[in-house]
């Protein structure tokens, strides 16, 4: 076994991923951020939605239940995709939220879930009457 791929399984090990990206794409006109994984996988997450889910405390909450809902998100758009280490990336948005670190498994699982999570957004704003847009 070769010390990177050693270095690797520690990380892998330390961070829960399971799936790592091969490819990270920005697509600016179409405001879309395309990963694909080593798993065969490509996800293509629209930047509102990668936005309304950042995994920040300040979307999330520090605990159960405290998951903010942002609104007037739909025109949102990334500025720069930056590395966190061997593990996630730091998405900066145009809005100037960038406090959220996006790892690997992040990624994955919000690309695997994108139509749930998306379905439950709309249902979040349209139960407090808010609107993605501006």
């Amino acid at each position: 076994m070769t010390e990177s791929k050693s270095l690797r399984e520690d990380s892998a090990q330390a961070f829960e991923t399971e799936h790592w990206p091969t490819e990270i794409r920005y697509l600016s006109a179409e405001k879309r951020l395309v990963v694909s994984f080593d798993s065969g996988e490509t996800f293509t997450y629209p930047a509102e939605l990668l936005r309304v889910e950042s995994p920040s405390a300040e979307v999330q909450g520090h605990g159960p239940g405290q998951k903010q809902i942002v609104a007037r998100r739909r025109h949102v758009g990334i500025m720069e995709v930056e590395p966190v280490g061997n593990y996630a990336v730091r998405i900066k948005f145009d809005d100037l939220h960038d406090s959220g670190i996006f790892s690997w498994q992040y990624l994955y699982r919000l690309g695997r879930d994108k139509d749930a999570l998306w379905q439950a957004y709309l249902d979040a704003l349209a139960a407090k009457g808010l609107s993605r847009d501006p």
